[in-house]
């Protein structure tokens, strides 16, 4: 799983639980992934411009900013606009889920959820989003 330049996929995981990020991250072991982390709304703002991942993990209940409000943030700004965004929530109803893919969220998972299924869902948005050449 590599960007343009043979670099590993950048994937920013959002979430203020740290035993969630650090599931997330074991998900990802034995993949090719450079991850990074933050713990709220405000950081997740500025570590997309900052760290320019491919890809962004955002929970949906956070501090400062929630998770609705970051999606719709990333969306709107056009340096940021084009990077695919799973959200994560222990809320399953659908409300919640259409609210998300209205805001331009790429994909939402209800907690607790598979970290194979996670990994996996992140490959085919990674794929569809970049091409076979760079995630290949």
């Amino acid at each position: 799983h590599r960007r343009a330049g043979g670099e590993p996929n950048k994937i920013l995981i959002v979430d203020d639980d740290p035993r969630m990020v650090e599931l997330i991250k074991a998900s990802f072991r034995d993949e090719r992934f450079t991850l990074v982390d933050c713990g709220d709304g405000e950081a997740a703002l500025r570590s997309a411009v900052t760290e320019e991942p491919d890809l962004v993990i955002l929970d949906l209940m956070l501090p400062k900013l929630n998770g609705f409000e970051v999606c719709q943030r990333l969306k709107a700004e056009p340096g940021t606009a084009d990077i695919p965004i799973i959200m994560l929530s222990a809320k399953g109803e659908t409300e919640s889920k259409v609210q998300s893919m209205n805001l331009g969220a790429d994909d939402y998972m209800t907690k607790p959820f598979s970290p194979l299924e996670l990994v996996a869902r992140v490959k085919m948005i990674l794929r569809r989003v970049y091409g076979r050449r760079k995630h290949g």
